[in-house]
């Protein structure tokens, strides 16, 4: 549900014209439904087993390590020093873990920094996915996980950025560009458009976003992939409850 709820805020543009989405109540109304979701997917995921207490604090201490680091890179050539967390801790807590971090770092992190607007749901869900979908990529170990997760990582930088440019570009250019949102447009034509607009706006910044998660990734990655697994296995580890009767006892003391 979560998911879709994103997909539907990104890509409405191709289904319905601006105006008659509610474009001045859309980005209130879809943050306040994704504070529910989040707080949704955390219930199930305790629910499951997904995540115990330690992993709840986990949670909360990586958000707010994502909150402190973002502000280092934000708005200097795209970079930005948020995005290799929410692969690795996606990689290894899963792709309800990287969802919910994704959100909740980005929350706290317009907090800090008063970066809250229209644009915030967006850039939530943006990290979501980012976080999500690293939570299935496939197996692998070694140096051949850290290469994947680093590829992974370039391309979310520029998955983030073809997302978030979704969410202003109707209402960004002047209508007599060819680049520009024209409601009633085949998808097809239309999709033409926003890509040309895609390249032409965000291309030298989505790369520089893209270069720093391979960089960091490929650094970082596998002494960060080491320190998550070890907290997951001690977050996960219970000693098994078992117990006897007296007279199980009597038996084994006596034998």
């Amino acid at each position: 549900m979560a998911a879709l709820l994103g997909l539907v805020a990104f890509f409405w543009p191709f289904l319905v014209a601006p105006g008659k989405f509610g474009s001045h109540y859309a980005p209130p109304l879809i943050f306040g439904v994704l504070l529910v979701i989040v707080l949704c997917v955390v219930i199930s995921e305790i629910a499951e087993g997904g995540i115990n207490s330690k992993a709840l604090a986990m949670l909360g201490v990586l958000s707010a390590v994502n909150a402190a680091v973002r502000p280092l890179g934000a708005g200097t050539a795209g970079i930005e020093t948020v995005f290799f967390l929410l692969v690795l801790a996606g990689r290894v807590y899963g792709p309800g873990f990287g969802f919910t971090l994704g959100c909740t770092s980005l929350f706290a992190s317009a907090l800090i920094t008063g970066g809250v607007g229209p644009w915030m749901p967006y850039q939530m869900f943006g990290c979501a996915f980012v976080g999500m979908l690293a939570g299935f990529l496939p197996k692998a170990t070694g140096r051949r996980e850290v290469l994947m997760l680093a590829v992974y990582g370039s391309l979310s930088g520029y998955l983030f950025g073809f997302l978030l440019n979704l969410s202003f570009w109707p209402f960004s250019l002047d209508p007599n560009s060819s680049i520009a949102y024209l409601p009633g447009l085949p998808f097809t034509e239309q999709f033409q458009r926003y890509l040309a607009f895609d390249l032409a706006t965000s291309l030298g910044w989505d790369t520089g976003r893209a270069v720093t998660n391979f960089v960091c990734v490929t650094l970082a990655g596998p002494a960060v992939l080491t320190v998550f697994r070890r907290a997951a296995r001690k977050a996960r580890f219970q000693a098994p409850v078992r117990f006897a009767g007296r007279g199980a006892e009597r038996g084994d003391a006596t034998g």
